[in-house]
């Protein structure tokens, strides 16, 4: 676990003694083959907040700052990270002050300015848009220029952390010249922008076939001119986790797959082949079950699994949230499904350390008998069949994830526990480029949650939540007012929650901000809408002749790609 701090790399000379250089020339490694078994559809993160968007983008715009493997907060466009200290954060915690590095050049060739920057809020704040990282932003007053390098961030109150806007792959710079045309309802209109953005990292777009593969080129602009190492990259999008990961470890036909979460037992024969490794990067990711609030039944059209759908006909009922809850053996689905790779957990915020959580006792362990006695007080009664049904409504569940060998297993496991306590469950599994690629025409997204149940992994990239808690709030609900682009796709909506996130942003305390931090996450979990069951490491794939890769479980899996180079 991670202790509560935000390390600060003070040059970028601190940040080069934590990686491995490239040991080639610009280029001079050829080309490097990437597999994402979920196929990219976008390369704009403001439109999709999936993290195979996030990660792919990542390899061409940047955001001011990043996090290294170990939580390190380091300067990418900035030139240092402002601190109380150097004076960039404001005594009063109510600005901060960003200074760009010198010469830096979009990859078209003109210069990135402080105009980008304030561009860039301006996009994902204006109206109509949906932007999908619009939370990154919450509590930001202004952002003005104050010279062409020099950037100030006005917040609305004091901030504690003043990190989110800007910072991490989740808040990149765009160049303003390419998406000025671009804003509120016509940004999904900028294909051209969306799919080819210009950049400041080490690759650039050559061609883009959305869903299945883009292949990047060296930036000829990139500030580091020995960098990056390979010349081109081919990132190929389909298939699953098993195909994925036998790729690189099995035949050797790609350097490194992202999210290959596949079975112990079938890790073990491939790891056999001594042709790569398999690596697991542990930070916040959890494996969770979202259970609808709204009514989800196509009958009610354009209005299903909103608010103006009304609660939901049988999960509105929190003993039968509970009872879902209490019914899941977490243990069984760690051992069967991830091994190694996977903790139980009964907390959304399993981490660092000071967040977690103690008091989720009651679910633990599973406990049929409690989840049973819950039932029944509550007068849902068994039936002929063994399926309880309560004033004509049958306890009948449609259960929706991804399709993935490990979370169809998964699906096969909760299905049995939770038909001990008389529930029946319907699965369905959606490809991962549909279920997350955040297409406002597609039923099947997990924005949209047209079923009743859902599963997913999801967690935070900077190692202070606040983001991720405030991600929950009520006003952040995808509906058909935000283009579904709301980040709080379990729908929960519970004032007090709200009023306890609005304090988190006013305090400074370390102590006193883990505590609210802890409330917060047992104010989810108690309501029973989100019920964690893993902690899952994000493992990934890596070819032994690829060098350099380091997984970062508080950012991009790709983060430092201007690194990676051919073993010599």
């Amino acid at each position: 676990m991670h202790s509560f701090r935000i390390l600060v790399a003070a040059t970028t000379a601190a940040l080069m003694a934590t990686n491995t250089p490239a040991l080639a020339g610009r280029g001079d490694d050829g080309t490097v083959k990437i597999l994402f078994w979920q196929a990219v559809s976008s390369l704009n993160p403001y439109l999709s907040g999936g993290s195979k968007e996030v990660y792919a983008a990542s390899i061409v715009i940047e955001p001011l700052a990043g996090f290294d493997e170990k939580g390190v907060l380091f300067p990418r466009l900035a030139e240092t990270i402002p601190t109380l200290a150097n004076g960039g954060v404001a005594k009063d915690l109510t600005s901060i002050t960003w200074t760009l590095k010198k010469d830096l050049k979009w990859s078209d060739g003109t210069p990135v300015t402080a105009d980008d920057v304030v561009f860039t809020w301006q996009y994902c704040t204006a109206p109509g848009g949906g932007c999908a990282e619009k939370a990154k932003f919450d509590g930001v007053k202004s952002v003005e220029a104050l010279d062409p390098l020099t950037v100030k961030v006005s917040f609305d109150g004091p901030k504690p952390f003043p990190y989110n806007a800007f910072v991490g792959q989740l808040s990149p710079i765009i160049e303003k010249s390419q998406f000025k045309d671009c804003l509120g309802e016509k940004a999904v209109q900028c294909t051209a922008a969306n799919f080819a953005p210009h950049g400041t990292g080490p690759f650039i777009v050559k061609d883009f076939k959305p869903n299945d593969v883009i292949t990047f080129t060296a930036n000829p602009y990139y500030r580091d001119p020995n960098k990056p190492a390979f010349s081109t990259v081919v990132l190929k999008g389909g298939g699953d986790a098993v195909s994925a990961a036998r790729a690189v470890l099995e035949t050797g036909e790609y350097d490194f797959a992202w999210n290959t979460v596949i079975a112990p037992e079938l890790a073990a024969r491939m790891l056999e082949q001594k042709k790569g490794t398999l690596t697991s990067a542990f930070s916040s990711t959890v494996e969770r079950i979202q259970l609808n609030p709204y009514n989800p039944d196509p009958a009610l059209g354009a209005k299903r699994s909103t608010q103006e759908a009304g609660p939901h006909p049988i999960l509105s009922d929190p003993a039968v949230r509970r009872a879902l809850a209490l019914a899941i053996d977490r243990d069984v689905i760690v051992e069967a499904g991830y091994g190694a790779m996977g903790q139980p957990t009964c907390n959304i915020v399993p981490a660092p350390e000071i967040f977690a959580s103690k008091a989720k006792t009651w679910c633990g362990k599973q406990d049929i008998a409690a989840a049973n006695a819950l039932l029944d007080k509550a007068g849902w009664k068994k039936g002929p069949d063994g399926v309880r049904v309560k004033n004509g409504q049958r306890l009948s569940l449609l259960f929706q994830t991804t399709t993935n060998a490990v979370r169809q297993d998964e699906q096969e496991l909760v299905k049995a526990m939770w038909s001990e306590i008389g529930v029946e469950t319907e699965l369905r599994n959606i490809s991962a480029a549909v279920f997350f690629g955040g297409d406002v025409a597609s039923p099947d997204t997990y924005q949209k949650f047209y079923a009743d149940v859902q599963m997913y992994a999801s967690g935070f990239e900077s190692t202070d939540p606040e983001k991720f808690m405030a991600d929950f709030t009520c006003d952040k609900i995808p509906g058909p007012q935000n283009n579904w682009q709301g980040a709080n796709i379990a729908r929960y909506c519970n004032r007090a929650y709200d009023a306890r996130v609005k304090e988190l942003s006013h305090t400074a305390d370390k102590d006193k901000r883990a505590a609210l931090i802890r409330d917060l996450n047992d104010m989810i979990v108690n309501d029973g809408l989100v019920i964690p069951i893993v902690n899952r490491g994000e493992p990934s794939a890596i070819s032994a002749s690829l060098k350099g890769a380091i997984l970062n479980p508080w950012d991009s899996q790709l983060w430092n790609i201007a690194d990676w180079h051919r073993a010599r």
